[in-house]
């Protein structure tokens, strides 16, 4: 193998965007490095790391000296992944206590609080994302009226046709919801109905039933090939979503705005937390996916509030220490 090639290879630690930019000169250096010294396991790893540092800083959970706007839009994007997995398994434990409080009243007055607490949280995150994708909307115009909407499109193609999935599969597979004809949640009023058969629907993929494929066969094909579109679909939305985030230009006072819609968001994550923990302390017994589901939220917690503190440095670097518009 040539040291061209070689180079190549090891520029793959990096991502694209720092590939286009800086890939052909120091793929040079590094090709005239690799004719002097072919074998360098301290080379191998110093790319390496460096590589996965410039990951980081493109996902916006590191420092970008080079340029504030794109890094404080990248730590938004970043948030904004953060935020739908965390919607998405902290649905599934919702929709999951809903649907079993249907049908038979909880045995410790925790699980009640749990419930609320959980269901206040899930709709601080509608308020959020509904407020979030306005001004997405708003910049997403101010773009395409500059005439440099081009780059958007296939971003909102793909964020469009994977929402129209899960909205429609979601709807048509709620009506197997396994709480219809259970009655005792029916007082319950911060917690609707169809809200739960709706998020049942589009998490029924997170189950144990992946480990046990005996079972999963006796479920419908349908069913089965629902469970297995819908994180294809999600995974589509938020690639969608977060390359919309990262092109869209904004003004500061429209990244203050979004970074404070972060931290609304960042307190439904944490107050739903609060909910899951009280529900699994009062629990009997706790089963392996609702523990694995927790822990996925304390790692996606962790996650988005580095991203959002990347964020707010990055836009401060942007507006001025004390957030004033230059």
């Amino acid at each position: 193998m040539t040291g061209r090639s070689r180079a190549s290879r090891l520029l793959l630690w990096y991502p694209p965007a720092w590939r286009a930019r800086y890939g052909d000169e120091f793929a040079e250096l590094l090709a005239a490095e690799l004719a002097e010294r072919p074998r360098d396991v301290r080379r191998t790893f110093d790319v390496a790391l460096s590589g996965l540092r410039a990951r980081l800083a493109d996902a916006g959970l590191v420092s970008h000296p080079l340029d504030h706007a794109a890094a404080a839009r990248a730590g938004l994007a970043t948030l904004a992944c953060c935020g739908a997995l965390f919607a998405t398994f902290g649905a599934a434990l919702w929709s999951q206590l809903a649907t079993g409080l249907r049908w038979a009243a909880p045995a410790d007055h925790g699980i009640t609080q749990a419930l609320d607490l959980m269901s206040l949280a899930l709709l601080t995150f509608c308020v959020v994302a509904a407020l979030g994708l306005v001004e997405l909307i708003r910049a997403a115009i101010a773009t395409v009226a500059r005439r440099r909407g081009r780059t958007l499109r296939w971003p909102a193609m793909l964020a469009v046709a994977s929402a129209a999935v899960l909205v429609f599969g979601g709807r048509h597979f709620a009506n197997a919801w396994p709480g219809t004809g259970g009655h005792a949640l029916t007082a319950h009023g911060l917690v609707p109905t169809g809200a739960v058969a709706f998020c049942w629907s589009v998490t029924m993929w997170i189950t144990s039933y992946w480990a046990h494929p005996a079972m999963l066969a006796a479920f419908p094909a349908t069913q089965v090939a629902w469970m297995t579109l819908i994180p294809l679909a999600a995974c589509g939305l938020m690639t969608g979503m977060a390359q919309l985030i990262r092109r869209l230009d904004r003004s500061p006072r429209a990244l203050c705005f979004e970074i404070w819609l972060a931290r609304v968001a960042g307190g439904g994550m944490v107050l739903f937390l609060c909910g899951a923990l009280r529900w699994l302390s009062s629990a009997t017994a706790v089963r392996r996916i609702d523990a694995a589901g927790l822990t996925v939220l304390v790692l996606v917690i962790a996650a988005g509030i580095s991203a959002m503190r990347r964020a707010g440095l990055e836009r401060r670097a942007v507006t001025g220490v004390s957030g004033t518009r230059r």
